[in-house]
Order: C-alpha cells, then sequence, then structure tokens
C-alpha cells in the first residue's frame, strides 16, 4: 500500500505541539551543526578561490577542481555512506567521519601544495559523504515516526540549506583575514561536535543483516560517477578527442553498467530503477540537480567576477550577497507553511523561475556595474528561488512513496543535488577555460568578463531547462499513487 501524501501527513504534524528532552535537544543540535558545517564549506571556499589562486599561481581549471574535488567525494559516495553505516554502527561511522573532516581541513589550512589542497578537498567530501546520510538515519532512528520525526527533520534540512546559503558570507569575512581561515574555521567546531557527540549520541548496534545491503552496488556506483566527471574536467587539458578522455568515458560507462546489473540482480538494490519510473520523482530529481548545478557554477563565477574583474575585497563581496543568504536563512523555518498553502510544485515552478531570471539578468553586468541597479536585482532573484525551491523540491522528491522506500527516495535527492552540481560545474569550467586566452594578470577586465560569460550563459540555461522539466506532465504506473498536489 502506498502510504498517504507525505507532505499533507507532515503538515498536520508539525502544528501540534512536540516536547522534547534537554538529551534530544542535544542530539538534534549534534547533527544539524556538522551538516550546515558541510553546506557552508561547499560555498564558503568558493569566496577564497581568487585569493587561493594568486597566492599558488594556479588558473581557473586548478581551482574548479577545489570546488569539485569536495562536492565529487560527498556526492557520488553518498549512498555507500549510508550503508556502511547500517553495517558498523551510526554513531562510530559520524564520528569518525566527522575526525576525519576536521583533520582534513586542518591540513588544507596549512600546506601549500596545490596538488596537496585539492586532495584534502577530496578527503572532506568523502568524510561528508558518511557524516550526511549517517546524522540523517541517527535522526529518524532516535526521534519517533510522526511529528517528533517531521519536526527535527526540518530543522535539520534547515540548518544545511542555511549553511550553504550564508557560506558565501562567512567566507568574504574568513578570506579578509587569508583564506587559509575558510579551511581552518571548521576545525574547533568540528572538535567540539566530535566531543558532544561522544556525549549525546546514543551507541548504537551494527546491522546482522549483511545480505539486504548492496555494498557492491554503491561501490560500483561511486567509481563510475567519479571515473565520469573526472574524466569531464581533465578532458579540456587532454582534449576532447584525445585517447585518454574517450577511454575514460567508456570505462565509466562500463562501470555505471555494471551497476545497472548489479541492481536488477540482487535481492535488495541499493536503487530500484522502477522508482523513477514515478513521474514526480525523476522531476525532483532532474529539478536538483539544475537548482545546485547551476547555483554552484553560478557561485564559481560569480567570485572570479567580482574579485578578478571588479576588484572587490572578499569582505565587499560578502556583504553583497549578504540578501541571497539572509533570504534563505529566515525563510527556510517557514517554508513547511509554504509549501502547504501554495503545494511544492507551484513553488518549484516559482523558485526556478526566479533563479532563471536572477542569471538572465545577471547577463548584462559590464565592468562597472551599478550593484543596486545590476547586482542586488539578481541577488535577491536568487536568494528568492533558492529558498522556495530547494524545501519543496525534497519534499516532492519523497511526498506519495511507500514507507519502505522512503530512504531511497531521500538518498537519490541527496545524490542528485551533490553528483549534479560537480558535473555542471565541471562543464562550465571546461568551458570558460576553453575561452582563456591568458592569465589575470595579463587579460583586461573586458577580456576576462568575455571569458567567463560563457559560463553564466550554461547557469541560466541548466536552470531554464530544470523549470521546463519541473513544468512538463507527470507520468506514472497504472496502481500507484497519484502525485501528491501539496
Amino acid at each position: 500500500m502506498t502510504s498517504p501524501s507525505t507532505l499533507t501527513r507532515s503538515a498536520e504534524q508539525l502544528h501540534t505541539a512536540v516536547r522534547w528532552t534537554r538529551a534530544q535537544w542535544l542530539l538534534l543540535m549534534v547533527v544539524c551543526t556538522v551538516l550546515a558545517l558541510d553546506g557552508l564549506d561547499v560555498s564558503m571556499v568558493g569566496v577564497a578561490l581568487p585569493s587561493i589562486g594568486h597566492e599558488l599561481h594556479l588558473g581557473t581549471d586548478s581551482l574548479q577542481w577545489i570546488v569539485s574535488a569536495y562536492v565529487l567525494g560527498y556526492g557520488s559516495l553518498l549512498l555507500l555512506g549510508g550503508r556502511l553505516a547500517d553495517l558498523l554502527g551510526r554513531r562510530r561511522i559520524f564520528l569518525i567521519a566527522l575526525t576525519v573532516f576536521a583533520a582534513a581541513s586542518l591540513l588544507g589550512g596549512l600546506v601549500n601544495d596545490p596538488t596537496l589542497l585539492i586532495a584534502t578537498r577530496f578527503i572532506k567530501g568523502l568524510a561528508a559523504a558518511f557524516t550526511a546520510p549517517t546524522g540523517f538515519s541517527i535522526i529518524t532512528t532516535n526521534f519517533a515516526e510522526g511529528r517528533e520525526r517531521n519536526k527535527a527533520l526540518s530543522i535539520f534540512t534547515t540548518f544545511g540549506a542555511s549553511g550553504f546559503s550564508l557560506g558565501l558570507v562567512v567566507g568574504g569575512l574568513m578570506t579578509s583575514l587569508s583564506w587559509r581561515w575558510t579551511f581552518l574555521v571548521s576545525v574547533p567546531i568540528a572538535v567540539a561536535v566530535v566531543l558532544l557527540g561522544m556525549l549525546f549520541i546514543p551507541r548504537d548496534k551494527p546491522s546482522t543483516e549483511e545480505s539486504g545491503h548492496d555494498v557492491w552496488g554503491a561501490v560500483t556506483l561511486a567509481l563510475g560517477m567519479l571515473g565520469l566527471v573526472y574524466t569531464l574536467v581533465s578532458a579540456p587539458q587532454k582534449g576532447w578527442g584525445s585517447v585518454a578522455t574517450i577511454a575514460g568515458f567508456a570505462i565509466s560507462a562500463a562501470v555505471l553498467a555494471t551497476f545497472a546489473v548489479i541492481e536488477n540482480r540482487v535481492k535488495h538494490p541499493l536503487i530500484r530503477f522502477g522508482i523513477l519510473r514515478e513521474g514526480w520523482v525523476a522531476r525532483a530529481n532532474l529539478s536538483a540537480i539544475g537548482l545546485f548545478g547551476s547555483y554552484l557554477s553560478f557561485q564559481f563565477i560569480l567570485t572570479m567576477y567580482l574579485q578578478s574583474v571588479l576588484g572587490w575585497s572578499p569582505l565587499g563581496m560578502a556583504l553583497a550577497l549578504l540578501p541571497t543568504g539572509l533570504l534563505v536563512a529566515t525563510s527556510a523555518p517557514f517554508a513547511d507553511r509554504f509549501i502547504e498553502k501554495f503545494g511544492a510544485p507551484k513553488l518549484i515552478l516559482t523558485g526556478l523561475t526566479s533563479l532563471g531570471l536572477g542569471y538572465v539578468l545577471f547577463l548584462r553586468v559590464g565592468t562597472s556595474p551599478n550593484y543596486v541597479l545590476d547586482i542586488l536585482p539578481s541577488v535577491i532573484l536568487l536568494g528568492i528561488g533558492f529558498a522556495l525551491a530547494f524545501p519543496s523540491i525534497n519534499v516532492q522528491a519523497t511526498a506519495g512513496i511507500r514507507d519502505s522506500e522512503q530512504g531511497l527516495a531521500a538518498g537519490l535527492i541527496q545524490t542528485s543535488t551533490q553528483v549534479g552540481a560537480a558535473l555542471v560545474l565541471a562543464v562550465t569550467t571546461a568551458i570558460v577555460s576553453g575561452h582563456d586566452a591568458g592569465t589575470s594578470s595579463t587579460l583586461s577586465a573586458a577580456a576576462m568578463l568575455d571569458q567567463y560569460r560563457p559560463g553564466l550563459v550554461l547557469s541560466a540555461a541548466v536552470a531554464i531547462a530544470a523549470l521546463l522539466v519541473a513544468a512538463s506532465p507527470a507520468r506514472r504506473r497504472r496502481g500507484l499513487a497519484e502525485q501528491p498536489a501539496a
């Protein structure tokens, strides 16, 4: 039987008072802080890219790896991270991964070698790939199903969205001191959370039902996506028609095909492909790719434009982009009320429309823009778009799904956001690098803007494509529940 609309049920339950013990609040704050730290790290370091490039003498293609290495490790191993947490124990995996995250942050803030810096970013992404799904499962196993769990998950996602959106502001403040602080600021927070987690995260027993975990499916999926994105990112340097690039795509396709074969044969597949035939599930995941892919790519281009072309300081850029973070952070706690009143599909359409319009308006900027007239409208539209679309997409991705497949649906949407962001950013960087005619020290401001403009066009195109997908009619299989409208 298909469960009632998850959204309708959640809306009713969230309006009922929920009382938690002190231990429950502390447990929730521990896992929420880590999710906020994950989102903060993704966007915060992006602000420091021009400073990193100047000090370490890195080009656009190398700087892109500092962002992609984290997102790639994070998105590719999310499903595997959740499985290992079930097998080895959630508390143990969560604390070990967070410790690794803190150590990699410390190392990243101290190194001078670009290769080692990128390696620390990848390690942090791997660690986050374990803490994010494990934190989610810690909540679902420590808060009773119903209004308690729904409220806890609402707070959990609010922290994640706020951390990601405010990363630009915090990153600007840290970079004004030194780009190294964008790495080091996470260390004391992560260490403190590890200590608190040892006190307030209950011990759990590892699962003994090994046959129910599709570990090989998760491994082949992770390896296939890692190979695909690596090949895509390295193609501009090696050549799109080179033997290495063609072989990389072929091997990645073979590994992903192996993953598909495994999923169709195992008793408990990691991904039941039939779930994607639910029209609203597929559309929600594609919308998530468009939302995060366009936003992360735009952020990458924007930081280079404001600091390299316009010569803004990191602090000045942080203040200029503050409205986006404030809109997301202040509206997230009320997202459930908006969705209940207007319905998730309408909010997704409205959010993606606002996002696409913000990108299109930004295309008119020049080398001497007026902040209020040329930049602020896009900043506000992006904040509104992200605030409306992000929670609605997450609700839509899991609404109306059988209770036994809620975890699968949640894992799919998390993977889509991260892997999709890595893929779109890789294409954006390839386009920008392909237009590179010199270095920032030799190019004029106008030439640099022309170099970045194709990336801005791609961000707008991805957001518009996601909007068209979200607006398309959903298809469903006979015998399954209708798409929940709200």
